[in-house]
């Protein structure tokens, strides 16, 4: 579909001045020719001082749509550009206001944009049927009609030519960003998705972890030992068979196997929004085959699926609200943060609802060892009714966000109930019965040697139906327009191979041209949103507000960006190439050793000097600084001075070194994170893009 919009511009936009007085209330002359939208408002329109200074102008359409505007106050502070974020889930026009620490907002007001976020066309609820509309309109036209009313309200403020225009989005965000780019021609000039999936991600990438975290986990700690620096290199080593088979599996899959050090900060993640709908969408497999047909892991029933089945009844002794659960440690508080972010945005879901049941106090002591199942109502008003649960441990229940409102009130003190993760068993195994087409490469292993799946297939592939509800469409890589996607070499909802596969169809399409248009650029040691380890990862923020930078800069300036990473696709793992400077992409790249290796033995006292060297892909910057995390703290609190250290005539790589010794006995990883910046501003929160360099020290 293309959008267009046609405008006439008022009087005082013509003598090329802004004008006098608040928007609020007026009545604009702008017409947008997809008759969705009409009769744009605006109801606020004031200067804000948090998280920066700016004019900010809300209003919407008729429709429901709504929008947040932030401009630069004054003229000479703009520069003719917007940027505009598209958040996972439709939601809040708002969400952007949350963040302080390098805010989009404030990102783009410091240099020379404004800023768009919409509603995009209305908060989705995806356990209430009756909140889903044409899903075009949450896609990329509520967004596409914002972003050209906001050129008109531009015009208006400013004067000038048509404003360039680019929209950036992570996860479900990423879909409707390359959706918008697919989909429209003259709306936006470039783009910045990250954190891409592709479209089978759904509900595979996120039920094969949980699969293979419940198989796993008794070895997990061995595992994660084994792939640090200085380990014996070998995860496999204390794993009976059937798990060496399953972490082999879902590695070749493509999860990224270093990604585990994580596997106590993992969860169910937006799987809990998608389940009842896989559920509903294949009742046959759930309810029939997996627990009943030949080929399916249920009617094989194996001894460690056995011992994982729960379906305990019990009887509700106490219903237990937010404030209660957040003290017993059964949940964690909301953060109005999670609601536009990559990672956490399906969280706050329901969290509107007054005095809302979390958690149940039942007479039995039941341990779910999945992440997730139900509840059945087997008596009371909800007899027959399921609710969605999380967890289950020491007498309480605890319940998933995403539960339909009416069903909450209908459990009762003295209900009977049945805690059930049999529908969640066989979600998790869904992976090995939904093989796509052969360009989905991580897939080859579950063909045969005649090609044909060696697993029994379900009728139809889920996955491209969440995609095209998400995206309004299925990615072809015809986009329109300029785009660097950034992905994470370890996200784990997002298998980084799926930026190859996307790399691929855009190749396709553009043939010869694709280097005059696309970028790929990976993120090593960056997962799908947030840092749960600093130690261990880094946050990608700035370098998609680079990318941004940078796509800005090609389009407006013909200036190139750093060309592709280089990498290579090994048996489901994305492996980056080791030269730093060759890399490709614009994160440094560091390379912490002791005496050559990455491991030291030594004695109480006994010090040990780290050298450290540090490359940054040609042409992106220097590296400005570095700090240290040597106590196992989690906290960087030695800086290193660069003043003392060592760069190279050109600026892109710098060697420094630091002693380091312990008193007592134990095994240390001395770490170093390092940041490099284009300008060489060391102190810019938008544009240092770090990576981290580690040792093992064991002190005996």
């Amino acid at each position: 579909m293309r959008v267009k919009t046609v405008f006439i511009l008022l009087a005082v936009l013509l003598c090329g001045s802004a004008p006098a007085k608040s928007l609020k209330g007026q009545k604009f002359t702008f017409v947008c020719e997809d008759t969705q939208f009409k009769n744009p408002f605006v109801d606020v329109d004031k200067v804000i001082t948090k998280p920066v200074k700016c004019r900010y102008v809300h209003g919407g359409f008729d429709d429901g749509t709504r929008f947040s505007f932030y401009f630069p106050i004054e003229k000479k502070d703009y520069t003719g550009r917007f940027f505009q974020y598209i958040t996972p889930f439709p939601d809040s026009e708002t969400s952007a206001q949350n963040y302080y620490a390098a805010s989009p907002i404030g990102f783009s007001i410091s240099h020379g944009a404004y800023f768009v976020e919409t509603n995009e066309g209305g908060k989705l609820d995806f356990a209430d049927p009756t909140t889903r509309k044409d899903p075009t309109i949450g896609a990329y036209r509520a967004n596409a009609a914002c972003a050209q009313f906001s050129r008109h309200i531009a015009q208006l403020i400013y004067g000038g030519e048509r404003p360039y225009g680019y929209c950036f989005g992570g996860s479900g965000g990423a879909y409707r960003t390359t959706g918008a780019m697919e989909s429209t021609e003259g709306i936006w000039d470039g783009a910045v998705p990250f954190v891409l999936g592709s479209p089978i991600s759904i509900p595979t990438t996120l039920v094969s972890r949980m699969f293979a975290l419940r198989m796993l986990k008794d070895k997990m700690a061995d595992i994660v030992d084994a792939l640090e620096p200085g380990g014996s290199g070998d995860p496999y080593a204390t794993l009976t068979t059937e798990q060496r088979q399953v972490l082999h599996e879902v590695s070749s899959l493509g999860f990224p196997i270093k990604s585990w050090y994580g596997w106590k900060y993992m969860d169910a993640h937006g799987f809990l929004v998608l389940y009842r709908s896989v559920v509903a969408m294949d009742q046959q497999y759930f309810r029939e085959d997996f627990w009943h047909k030949p080929g399916y892991l249920g009617y094989d029933n194996p001894p460690s699926l056995q011992r994982d089945h729960v379906q305990t009844k019990a009887v509700v002794k106490r219903i237990i609200g937010q404030q209660e659960a957040q003290q017993l440690g059964l949940v964690a508080p909301l953060s109005e943060a999670d609601r536009g972010s990559a990672d956490r945005a399906w969280a706050s879901m329901g969290s509107e609802i007054k005095e809302k049941p979390v958690a149940y106090e039942i007479d039995q002591h039941v341990t779910l060892p999945t992440l997730g199942g139900e509840l059945i109502m087997l008596s009371g008003r909800g007899k027959g009714q399921q609710l969605q649960i999380t967890g289950a441990k020491e007498g309480y229940v605890t319940l998933a966000a995403v539960n339909q409102p009416q069903l909450l009130p209908l459990l009762q003190v003295g209900d009977s109930v049945q805690v059930d993760n049999s529908d969640w068993l066989a979600a998790e195994c869904y992976f090995r019965y939904q093989v796509p087409s052969k360009d989905y490469y991580v897939y080859d292993q579950y063909r045969g040697y005649n090609g044909q799946p060696i697993y029994p297939q379900r009728p139809m592939l889920l996955g491209p139906m969440f995609t095209r509800g998400a995206a309004g469409c299925l990615p072809t890589g015809k986009i329109h327009g300029k785009m660097i996607l950034c992905c994470s070499v370890w996200d784990r909802e997002a298998f980084a191979w799926q930026g190859d596969w996307y790399r691929k169809q855009i190749t396709a399409y553009l043939g010869n041209a694709t280097d005059d248009n696309f970028r790929l650029w990976y993120t090593d040691r960056s997962t799908h949103g947030g840092e749960d380890d600093p130690t261990e990862v880094v946050d990608y923020t700035t370098t998609l507000y680079q990318a941004l930078l940078d796509v800005s800069d090609w389009v407006e300036k013909g200036i190139a960006p750093s060309r592709t990473s280089t990498y290579e696709v090994e048996d489901g793992q994305v492996m980056l190439g080791v030269d730093g400077k060759q890399r490709g992409g614009i994160q440094p790249v560091p390379y912490a050793t002791i005496n050559g290796k990455e491991r030291a033995d030594v004695k109480p006292g006994e010090q040990v000097t780290i050298h450290v060297t540090v490359d940054v892909p040609k042409g992106t910057g220097k590296v400005v600084r570095a700090v240290w995390c040597l106590d196992g703290s989690k906290e960087y609190t030695l800086p290193v001075d660069m003043g003392q250290a060592k760069y190279s005539s050109d600026g892109e790589r710098v060697e420094f070194d630091q002693a380091v010794s312990y008193d007592k006995p134990g095994t240390y990883f001395p770490t170093v994170k390092v940041y490099s910046e284009r300008k060489g501003d060391a102190q810019t929160p938008y544009t240092c893009i770090a990576n981290l360099g580690k040792v093992r020290v064991v002190v005996k």
